[in-house]
């Protein structure tokens, strides 16, 4: 399973939201922490404000802060905001074919074996990890 940039920076921004859910972060002290513009980051958090995992707050004082609950938000819930749901991606070619066909087979198992780990992660785990 290859994440989009997108999913990429979204669990970034869970995951650093989340280590301390009484701190408030911009969207460029965000982007500079992971390299990126504040415009990528800045959609990226909307989606995750959207669905109610961070709050966003305008002015002086604003920022970003993490909402949700640690132990019950799994990493697959944020991927899930940013990846196509299964059996809504586009068809690549040749997997019409026989060979194409079977090769699909395994890749599909490898996704779902990804997405069930995902599922088993919560960001209360990721966060509990040693460096």
């Amino acid at each position: 399973m290859k994440l989009q940039t997108a999913t990429r920076l979204g669990l970034y921004a869970i995951l650093e939201l989340a280590r301390d859910p009484n701190r408030t972060l911009s969207a460029a002290e965000l982007g500079e922490r992971f390299g990126v513009s504040t415009h990528s980051l800045a959609k990226v958090l909307g989606t995750l404000s959207a669905a109610g995992f961070v709050q966003g707050g305008r002015g002086a004082s604003g920022g970003y802060r993490f909402t949700g609950n640690r132990r019950r938000i799994t990493l697959m819930d944020i991927v899930a905001l940013f990846e196509p749901a299964p059996g809504r991606r586009a068809k690549e070619p040749g997997e019409d074919t026989e060979i194409g066909s079977a090769l699909q087979r395994v890749l599909t198992e490898i996704d779902e074996i990804a997405e069930a780990t995902l599922r088993s992660v919560s960001l209360e785990t990721m966060l509990r990890r040693p460096n």
